[in-house]
């Protein structure tokens, strides 16, 4: 039998993946599977967990969120934008009323969590913050 450790770390570097190719591809949401990713691998293994967060994919599109609950202007709207794409593409496709309604809800919830629970801050103020390592 599988270890779950090894499923773990396997999801972890397939969201990592996923999300890697969500930088390039612009209607595949790149933060989502990065956020999988590290749940993932600090779950798998405390090796792999190091290894991600050193990364610079993580350092730009994770890092200020998972130390200060807070995200740049842009990462919001390079979240919300495509995803909210998709999500308008399957409610014109959705001929169920429920299902419809579902949609709507969901856009509703997501603007409003990233509106008001996630902190917006000016593009250079992580720089600022973070202490210098030289």
């Amino acid at each position: 039998m599988i270890k779950l450790k090894y499923i773990y770390i396997g999801l972890g570097f397939l969201f990592f993946f996923i999300g890697t190719v969500g930088i390039v591809i612009p209607l595949l949401p790149t933060t989502p599977f990065l956020l999988l990713a590290s749940f993932c691998f600090a779950k798998g293994s405390e090796r792999f967990n190091n290894w991600f967060k050193s990364t610079k994919i993580y350092k730009n599109n994770l890092e200020s969120f998972e130390k200060n609950r807070s995200m740049t202007l842009k990462s919001k709207l390079c979240i919300l934008i495509p995803v909210s794409c998709m999500l308008l593409f399957a409610f014109f496709m959705m001929n169920n009323t429920y299902g419809r309604g579902f949609i709507v809800l969901l856009i509703l919830f997501k603007y409003y969590y990233f509106i008001f629970k996630i902190k917006t801050i000016p593009t250079g103020a992580m720089e600022q913050k973070s202490p210098s390592l030289d």
